[in-house]
């Protein structure tokens, strides 16, 4: 048993990823933001699709080709593998709390 709001650091120096659940075909990330962005060049190229909720606070998720999508509380997102993306943005004022499913 778990809870995903426990042990939130209230400052946070880099972003916190934690596997809540892994196998051979799914992969679960609690991922905790405040401020934090991908570095400007850092795009990320996944082999695997992810399914993103945001639990608490907000962020923006950015694509390789300018369309970029804010993500607040309660609003999830599908992002197939191969699909170049970043962070391009969280909230600087409050943690924001990811669930993040790999696929």
């Amino acid at each position: 048993m778990g809870n995903l709001f426990h042990a939130i650091p209230e400052k946070l120096e880099n972003e916190c990823f934690e596997d809540l659940l892994k196998c051979e075909a799914i992969r679960i990330e609690r991922i905790v933001s405040r401020g934090h962005q991908s570095p400007e060049k850092g795009w990320f190229d996944q082999t695997e699709n992810e399914w993103v909720l945001v639990l608490e606070g907000s962020g923006r998720i950015e694509y390789e080709d300018g369309s970029a999508v804010l993500l607040e509380k309660g609003d999830h997102l599908n992002i197939p593998k191969h699909t170049k993306h970043r962070v391009a943005w969280t909230d600087p004022d409050r943690a924001t709390v990811w669930l993040a499913v790999f696929y």
